[in-house]
């Protein structure tokens, strides 16, 4: 796009830009989504920027009614594999607040200097100020839905002294701490609410478009493992719960399913998520990784632009308009996963996962509903005899050679790896053929554009809807969500699903 191209969507109120970039009033000082429902400004007022935090180096504050701040994030960062890409997930995830920008650095594998001049050029902001406008972020949500005091929301937030937190909710907001939580609710009512929803930290996940919330929820609860997930209520009102292994301590998420217009329909919506966590200094963390999970910053209108114009997929868009590419909370376990799913059910493989849980899991300090223990780590799985799991000898060396991998750095998963290297590294490894390590690359590291030809899921769709294997290149580079479009199209009623019934002989 061009500015004249992104004036126009601004003009028309485009909620499809919302985060892809944001727009400058350089006569008020403020920035504003595409979406906005102010009065547009005139043409020559207006300057656009890449990213919120180009515009807060600008000088400009977010508008505080249409929160730019708050906004889905671009999808580019998803279907990117560059360094931009990769830099991107991985601020997302918190990597400089916890280990700096030489952090990020070495898990990139380039010089801070590089990164920094990628970024600028890219986004208009350096990964300090990526990660700045990511830690206000933050303190907003935790001032205006949390009674925590200020003190404990600025360390919380990433801030490294209280100075530092103050100075920078001025900038970005024209206001104080106090006078930014003054203007939400009640500091009594907050209290109220949280004492009566068990606690945590309330969030809106935002996602751009429409949201096939029934299918995702569907996908989650017949593949969520005992002990680590549960999926309670009723379709339409169900709740999705599982624990998080997350860099200070553990956690809950709880998101819930909506069908009214806000969560599921046209326009921008968004999924009520409740965080319970050991350490609020993990909240970043734990909400990029529950938008991971849902897949909360994908670009339908991208997706359905390319797939719903094809002949054979065409009909399915259209049927199911916003139907997303679900992730990975923790990109070890969807490994592991990975692997205890080959050539079984999906049923077959969740009680397998469960009982790798209840062997092998760290127990929560207490139970929480169904949920009692976090994922095993990588390092116990990599010298456990597993001879708790039935299953072949062969898929017991391979999940710990995965873990093994995994625990000493020869397999990255991380949210900024190297996804060709990725699956390099994984074919490798004993016992993992095409089918787990393209599954891995969808599900742990988020890839938009994988096809599994050979899973008996896709061959199931292809044939309830009357078709062959087509040429999937296509579909780049959203042959990931072809892929779902085709399992959805088995489910009624739901079948057995499959792992890689294709898998070679040297390989199993």
């Amino acid at each position: 796009m061009d500015d004249e191209a992104r004036y126009e969507a601004v003009r028309s109120r485009d909620e499809r830009f919302d985060g892809v970039f944001f727009t400058g009033v350089l006569t008020t000082g403020i920035y504003c989504r595409p979406s906005c429902p102010a009065v547009t400004p005139k043409r020559g007022n207006v300057r656009f920027f890449p990213s919120a935090a180009a515009a807060q180096r600008a000088g400009l504050r977010a508008c505080r009614r249409c929160r730019p701040d708050a906004v889905p994030g671009s999808a580019e960062w998803n279907t990117r594999a560059d360094l931009t890409g990769r830099a991107m997930r991985m601020i997302a995830d918190g990597v400089v607040d916890r280990e700096g920008v030489e952090g990020l650095a070495r898990r990139l594998g380039y010089s801070a200097r590089q990164i920094h001049r990628r970024l600028t050029a890219d986004l208009g902001a350096g990964p300090v100020a990526l990660a700045r406008a990511q830690r206000t972020h933050t303190a907003r949500v935790l001032l205006q839905t949390t009674a925590l005091p200020v003190t404990e929301i600025a360390f919380a937030s990433g801030f490294a002294s209280v100075r530092q937190f103050n100075d920078t909710i001025r900038e970005a907001h024209a206001c104080t701490p106090r006078e930014l939580r003054a203007r939400s609710r009640d500091r009594a009512a907050v209290r109220a609410r949280e004492a009566a929803e068990g606690g945590g930290v309330a969030l809106r996940l935002a996602h751009r478009g429409p949201y096939a919330t029934a299918e995702i929820f569907g996908f989650l609860q017949r593949r969520a493992v005992p002990g680590v997930e549960e999926v309670t209520g009723e379709a339409g009102a169900r709740v999705y719960r599982r624990t998080l292994a997350l860099p200070h301590g553990h956690g809950v998420a709880e998101v819930r399913e909506r069908t009214d217009g806000a969560g599921g329909g046209p326009g921008s919506g968004w999924l009520p998520c409740r965080l319970r966590l050991a350490d609020l200094r993990d909240l970043t963390t734990a909400v990029q990784r529950m938008r991971r999970l849902f897949d909360l910053d994908a670009d339908p209108y991208a997706v359905a632009d390319r797939l719903g114009r094809d002949p054979l997929l065409g009909p399915l868009v259209h049927r199911l308009p916003g139907l997303r590419s679900p992730g990975a909370p923790d990109p070890h376990e969807a490994a592991v996963r990975a692997v205890l799913g080959q050539q079984v059910t999906v049923g077959a493989a969740r009680t397998l996962t469960g009982a790798l849980v209840a062997a092998y899991g760290k127990p929560l300090p207490a139970p929480d509903g169904g949920l009692t223990h976090l994922f095993p780590d990588a390092g116990t799985l990599a010298g456990a005899p597993l001879d708790e799991l039935r299953m072949p000898g062969s898929r017991r060396r391979a999940v710990r050679a995965v873990a093994a991998a995994l625990a000493d750095g020869v397999l990255v998963l991380d949210p900024g790896a190297d996804r060709g290297e990725a699956e390099r590294a994984l074919l490798g490894l004993p016992g993992i053929g095409p089918w787990t390590a393209g599954y891995v690359r969808m599900r742990a590291l988020g890839d938009p554009d994988v096809f599994l030809p050979g899973d008996a899921g896709v061959r199931h769709g292809l044939e309830r809807i009357g078709a062959r294997v087509p040429d999937a290149e296509r579909w780049r580079p959203w042959r990931s969500y072809a892929l779902h479009h085709l399992w959805n199209a088995t489910l009624a009623p739901p079948p057995a699903e499959t792992g890689n019934e294709t898998e070679t002989a040297e390989k199993r």
